[in-house]
């Protein structure tokens, strides 16, 4: 068993060094864009079953062109597949593939949710998938996920109708969403979940399909298109100075080891959606066609739109920071949304903003990549105030201590402010896969946990939150400990700290 988990231990801390890389720092283009996205209330789900299946241009495009929140549920972390750049295989090719998606996420733009569904190799047919799968357990997942992100709109990578014709993962996972579409909105359906989500009713659900799915162009090109909707993903982005599918080829191309690595391309692509089920949009050239996306959609929202559209349609590129006041009001705003999907969202989103704009450098790093659960670990906080915005460091709080340390400091521009600390890790969880802490099944991974059920990886339980006032207003920032260092070959590299046996 030590051994199993110690080989865990080590295919993680190698994704890790993949992905991991330093804490992001927006510039002024990125600031822009997060602002852009702070003011579209609209989400998309992407389904389909294994890592590599997704369309990226669609991801892309619904993430950087439309601003939605956007997100791909994949059935499986694809445990069944190839692994072409290492020895990897099972439950470490599972652990390597979802790295690879969250790498390719943070291209792309998109978030990563997951089920239970363990990907057993190829299958023949839906029904030996769902068989082997335990399907009412993975269509609560399905239904879990959907009602933890709320989409508006579910777009299916595969068709639902084509049993027997190609991969059974591939039919299933459209056939399960089909079925969940109708169920996120009943509550005597997996009843349990309501203790921690509400019920949920996405607007409409559609097919991505293409002339593969014809059998030739030809096909397709003279199918009947009444029923879909034609987007051209191929829209360039002068912020970026990339098009939308140079994005999307370089997202897919962090799936390494399926060999997915491919040349960028550029100019127009159409891609097409088939509606299913719902609300066909009256407008077929806007998905969110009759979806108010604006702040209008919550209750106490107006206010916060005006004071945010304004921030977007005069932004300072020279100097964001001339933004922070009205930040600092429309977060004290939307702390107080009595709708709680959207403030925990929205409130998550405009932090990030505010601490880039007002230059704020905070940072919790440890003298050592890992550490057991029997000792402690020295720690290094770092925080600098980079803008004349007026801003105090009043406390910080140590994940494994219950009372703040006090220290009620003015952050004067450029002046760092350095502190040690030691953090106890007595009794401590390990840094491992959520997922395989437990035996499994042939088709289905075992978790307990309901809150972990879908997320990508185990929450870091190691962190500092740093609690500031910006203009005497409280803010506070959680930073997980990660390692930093340098190496002669390669310069500053990060690491996230890992817990281990």
């Amino acid at each position: 068993m030590l051994r199993s988990i110690l080989a865990l231990f080590f295919a993680t801390s190698f994704t890790c060094s993949l992905y991991s890389q330093e804490p992001k720092k927006l510039n002024t283009t990125q600031i822009y864009e997060a602002i852009q996205k702070l003011n579209f209330l609209g989400s998309v789900l992407y389904v389909a079953a294994h890592p590599d299946d997704e369309n990226t241009r669609l991801i892309s495009y619904f993430s950087n062109q439309i601003k939605a929140r956007t997100a791909y549920l994949s059935l499986t972390r694809g445990d069944g597949g190839q692994n072409l750049i290492g020895p990897e295989l099972r439950e470490l090719l599972g652990v390597l593939r979802t790295q690879e998606l969250l790498a390719a996420r943070s291209i792309d733009g998109g978030s990563q949710m997951f089920t239970r569904a363990n990907d057993f190799g190829y299958s023949k047919h839906p029904d030996e998938t769902l068989k082997i799968w335990d399907k009412e357990n993975v269509l609560s997942d399905v239904v879990w996920a959907i009602r933890k992100f709320k989409p508006d709109v579910i777009i299916n990578r595969f068709n639902h109708d084509s049993a027997g014709k190609t991969h059974g993962h591939h039919t299933s996972s459209a056939l399960l969403s089909l079925e969940a579409f109708d169920l996120v909105s009943d509550k005597t359906k997996f009843s349990d979940q309501l203790k921690h989500v509400d019920t949920w009713q996405p607007t409409r659900l559609f097919f991505n399909t293409s002339w593969w799915f014809y059998g030739s162009q030809e096909n397709f090109n003279k199918a009947d298109k009444t029923d879909m909707l034609k987007i051209d993903v191929g829209v360039y982005y002068p912020l970026k100075g990339l098009s939308n599918n140079e994005v999307a080829s370089l997202a897919s191309s962090q799936h390494l080891c399926q060999g997915f690595g491919r040349l960028t391309q550029r100019g127009s692509q159409e891609e097409y959606i088939k509606f299913l089920k719902g609300d066909f949009p009256e407008d077929q050239n806007n998905l969110f066609s009759g979806i108010d996306t604006s702040w209008h959609r919550i209750r106490g929202g107006r206010e916060i739109g005006t004071i945010l559209k304004e921030v977007e349609t005069n932004f300072n590129f020279k100097n964001p920071s001339s933004h922070v006041n009205d930040l600092m009001k429309a977060y004290q705003l939307i702390t107080k949304l009595d709708n709680t999907h959207w403030k925990i969202i929205k409130t998550k989103e405009i932090k990030t903003i505010i601490e880039a704009c007002a230059g704020l450098y905070l940072e919790a790093s440890s003298n050592t990549p890992t550490k057991n659960n029997s000792g402690q670990v020295s720690l290094k906080l770092e925080v600098l105030n980079r803008s004349d915005i007026t801003s105090n460091l009043a406390s910080y709080n140590l994940s494994t201590l219950k009372e703040g340390i006090q220290k009620n400091i003015e952050l004067l521009f450029n002046n760092k402010f350095s502190f040690e600390e030691s953090l106890n890790l007595i009794n401590a969880q390990y840094t491992t896969p959520y997922w395989l802490n437990k035996k499994g099944t042939l088709g289905m991974y075992e978790v307990d946990n309901r809150i972990l059920i879908g997320q990508p990886e185990t929450p870091r339980n190691i962190h500092v939150t740093f609690n500031l006032l910006i203009n005497s207003i409280p803010i506070s920032f959680k930073k997980n400990v990660v390692y930093r260092y340098s190496k002669p070959d390669k310069g500053e590299l990060y690491r996230q700290y890992e817990i281990i046996p």
